[in-house]
Parts: C-alpha cells; structure tokens; sequence
C-alpha cells in the first residue's frame, strides 16, 4: 500500500484538522470572540504588509485601528491587541493537542532507529546476544529542566490532554466543550511562580507522560529481547532541575529542595497506587489478593496521611511484588504476567524518588540527591 510523504501526512491530519477546529472559536459564545477571530487575520495582513514596506510597529497598530476598528483611542487598541494575544494562545493549544493526537500518523513509529526496528535487524543478523549485551550496560538520562515561561498552567495542561484525545477520536462534541472550557481558563497568573510552583508544573509531565510511557519502553525490552526475563539494568534514568537549582536562583533555599523532594515522592506513590488498584482488580487469586491488598493499603497511608511517614519501605515493596509474580507464574498459569512486571520495571526505574534531584552548589559541583 502508498504511504503518502511525510509533508501531505501533516496536512491532512495536522494542517486541515487545524483549519476545521480553528473557526470553532469564532462560534463559542464569548464577548468579543468572534469580532477577535475576524480581525486577527486582517490585522496579520496588515503586519506584513508593513514590514515589506518598512513601516514602524506603531504606524501599523494605528492604521489598522482605524481602518478596522473606527478609534484611535490608545485603551480601546490596547484592549484589541490583548484579545488578539489571549486568541493566538489559545490557537497554539488547539495546534499542540492536535499535533500530539497525529503524532504516530504524521512520523513513522517503526522505521531506522526505533526500537522495534533494532531488534528486528538483531533478529535478523542473529546479534541478539549483542543486543542484550549493549541493553544491559545502556542508560538514558532525561533530565527535565525548568523557567517558569515554559509551563501551561495545570489546568490548560489537562485541558490539553483531554483535547489531544478528543481529536484522536474525532469527538466534535467534546472539543467544542473544551474550546470553550479553554476560552474561560486563565493563562496567566497574578503572582510569579515559586520555584516549587515551578516543580509542581514539571512533575506533571512525569505523572502523565514518562511514567507511563517509560513502563511501556522496558515492557517492551523485557519481553522481545530480554524474552521475559528480569531487566538487571535500569535502563531509564530521569533528572530534575528544579529545587535543585542552589547555585543560581536566590529563590530557591534548602527548605524548598526538601519539599520539592517530598513532593516528587509524594507523586510516584499516587502513581504506584492508581497502578496497584488496577492490578487488584485483577489479580483475584488466591495466595495473591491478600498480598495485593496489603500493598494497596500501605501505599495509600503513605500518601494520604500528612505526617509524611512511610508504611511501607521500596525493599519491601519490590520483595511484596516478586512473591506475587511467583505466585502467579506457579499457581495461576502466569495470568495478568505483563501487568506485573509492567509494574515491577516502574518501581525498579522510580523507586520511592521519581526522579533524582540535580543540586548545584556551584558551578563546580553537581550532585544528585
């Protein structure tokens, strides 16, 4: 079958889709919008037009003030040119959620270099031992950095989400909801972002990107090329920047690093704990839901009791899922196996941390905590 070329794979599933949901803008019930919507290519005509012809940003707002808007009064252009930003940052939300949702159709997932493609060449050329020999001594580190210009707020980050899968399925009903629910959602806030408030923003994308998609890296490593057994090597390694950032930022104090650190910790064992309740519903068996119930309800005091103590240790969370993998394999015909060893690669690779916190005592010094 005819694989169209990358540029028409954008524009089909990109470009055109961008067009179609973009002039749901103009339809949403807001004071102003849909006036915002018309004017705003007309005044990117007139932009351009002056910059061909050399003339200054002010000349421009002003003639196209009163061309268009019929005042020269400086509030009423300053009101239109604030909508126009509150506009276009809402375009570049509707364009980043349906590029995420055309991502695996617009590039091509299995092609050179990819995982898959890899260990099908070692199959192929029989290096498999040479593959899993370089597998067992490779280690990625992603390290997420932080400036506080770089977030959505959290809410237009689940908006984002929750629209990215909205088109994927094509639920026109569901983005015009969220078009709207984004023309409502502030971008900005009042008061600059603390340092852990930048944190905060970060660990969002461990939670709903690289956690889940980390576990499908090694899931997929384990089982078609290490042929299902136990990854010795991590793999995976994830940085921090923020809160560590002691060498720089006056802001951020040693009081801060602490709850930064809290806080990522605090987050894996929600992860852990949504995971766990999924696998107890499965995993119903005998000799295996009395162990299961008992890690679920030590995750959960760990996490929602205040007093930060921890119930049960990552020793004896990782002895706790090994018994029940056994369990399963010897008495339950090894059901539900790549769940949990799906959740055994995540605690291996997070352990009770998340991610290691990069601290900077100096431009010298740098050490992970």
């Amino acid at each position: 079958m005819y694989t169209l070329p990358k540029i028409e794979r954008f524009n089909q599933n990109v470009a055109a889709k961008y067009a179609i949901y973009n002039s749901i803008f103009i339809t949403l019930p807001f004071d102003a919008i849909g006036n915002t919507g018309a004017l705003l290519p007309l005044f990117s005509e007139c932009c351009v037009t002056g910059f061909k012809n050399e003339v200054t940003p002010i000349q421009i707002v002003d003639t196209f003030s009163k061309k268009y808007i019929g005042t020269t009064t400086e509030r009423a252009t300053i009101q239109l040119l604030f909508r126009f930003i509150q506009y276009v940052e809402r375009q570049i939300v509707l364009f980043d959620a349906i590029e995420d949702a055309a991502f695996p159709v617009v590039n091509t997932m299995e092609g050179n270099g990819s995982l898959l493609d890899s260990s099908d060449r070692a199959n192929t050329k029989e290096l498999k031992e040479k593959l899993i020999a370089f597998l067992e001594d490779f280690n990625v580190r992603t390290v997420l950095t932080a400036h506080p210009t770089q977030f959505y707020p959290g809410a237009v980050l689940g908006i984002i989400t929750d629209l990215t899968d909205a088109i994927r399925y094509n639920n026109l009903v569901k983005i015009k909801q969220l078009l709207a629910q984004l023309g409502k959602t502030p971008f900005i806030k009042k008061e600059k972002p603390t340092p852990y408030d930048e944190a905060v923003s970060l660990i969002w994308y461990l939670e709903n990107v690289f956690y889940q998609t980390s576990g499908e890296v090694l899931q997929y490593i384990q089982k078609n090329i290490f042929n299902d057994k136990p990854l010795s090597n991590a793999i995976i390694q994830l940085g921090f920047w923020p809160g560590g950032d002691r060498d720089g930022n006056p802001f951020v104090t040693s009081e801060i690093t602490l709850q930064v650190a809290d806080r990522l910790r605090t987050s894996i064992l929600k992860c852990y704990y949504s995971d766990i309740r999924k696998l107890k519903r499965k995993l119903t068996f005998p000799g295996i839901d009395t162990i299961i119930a008992y890690i679920e309800n030590r995750i959960y005091r760990s996490v929602f009791y205040s007093d930060g103590t921890i119930f049960i240790s990552l020793s004896e969370l990782k002895e706790k899922l090994n018994e029940i993998k056994i369990i399963a394999i010897q008495k339950h015909q090894a059901l539900y196996l790549d769940e949990i060893n799906d959740f055994i690669n995540k605690v291996n690779v997070f352990g009770f941390h998340f991610a290691s916190l990069d601290i900077r005592f100096g431009k010298s010094f740098m050490t992970n905590f």
